[in-house]
């Protein structure tokens, strides 16, 4: 799919910037007029992916992660979330709902909610190399909007 247009931000791991990463991606996908419910959806999944590198790719240290949007054709809104850390061993097994390496605090349910809030989910990770989600979300486009 051809973009018309992607913002790219890299940032430390800091529990900090899971609320910046979730305001930058609001901001971004305003451009495609979405409706207060596709903005609060759009804003839970990158705070649940970009939550997930905070906690598992780099749990003893601070590393990187990269977040880029893309507008694509159709008014799809693509999401790639990227960290640098442990990576997952089974990729199949941390998507089932409830499965976590975080702890009893953690709930386990990053990958089952961005997978509801979002179109598309794609998880790659390499052990040892980190983790890439990439998401999409179509924007319905309002009647009398072009």
């Amino acid at each position: 799919m051809k973009e018309s247009n992607y913002i790219k931000l890299e940032f430390p791991s800091r529990s900090s910037n899971e609320s910046f990463a979730r305001a930058a991606a609001a901001a971004f996908a305003a451009q495609l007029d979405p409706t207060l419910e596709e903005l609060g959806d759009i804003r839970t999944a990158v705070s649940e992916a970009v939550t997930n590198a905070i906690v598992h790719a780099y749990p003893d240290t601070i590393g990187r992660i990269l977040m880029r949007l893309r507008i694509l054709n159709g008014n799809v809104l693509e999401i790639m979330v990227k960290d640098f850390g442990k990576g997952i061993e089974n990729v199949e097994e941390a998507r089932k709902p409830l499965f976590t390496t975080g702890g009893s605090e953690r709930s386990g349910m990053g990958f089952t909610i961005m997978e509801s809030f979002m179109d598309k989910l794609r998880v790659r990770s390499v052990p040892g190399k980190g983790t890439t989600v990439v998401m999409q979300r179509a924007i319905r486009l309002r009647v009398g909007k072009r």
